[in-house]
């Protein structure tokens, strides 16, 4: 399969995306030791322990998937194919929505 060079519109925008992505695994990164360190919800901080682990596996999780979907999308674009379907977002969304509930609940429960 050719390759072509691309509009650079697209590749400016796949970077932009990649970058958005970062972002978001060191706002993870940043949640998840702030949870460790401050996050108060009973005498063991277990919870704390919990939550602050489980968001620094997703900013992991999110740094790799990030790298894979930008070079993916890279070479779909200057292949001129389709885009491929992710599923980082709904991982990302799905790990915050868990991670606010454990908070929310262990919140209510002390």
């Amino acid at each position: 399969m050719t390759e072509e060079e691309p509009d650079y519109r697209f590749t400016l925008a796949n970077e932009r995306t990649y970058l958005a992505y970062l972002r978001t695994s060191l706002a993870c990164y940043a949640g998840g030791l702030s949870a460790v360190q401050f996050l108060d919800l009973g005498p063991d901080r277990w919870v704390a322990r919990i939550i602050g682990v489980i968001l620094v596996l997703a900013g992991i999780v999110t740094t790799f998937g990030a790298f894979r979907r930008w070079q993916v999308n890279l070479t779909a674009i200057r292949r001129g194919g389709a885009l491929p379907v992710t599923r980082l977002p709904l991982m990302l969304g799905a790990t915050i929505a868990v991670v606010g509930l454990i908070g929310l609940l262990f919140s209510l429960w002390r």
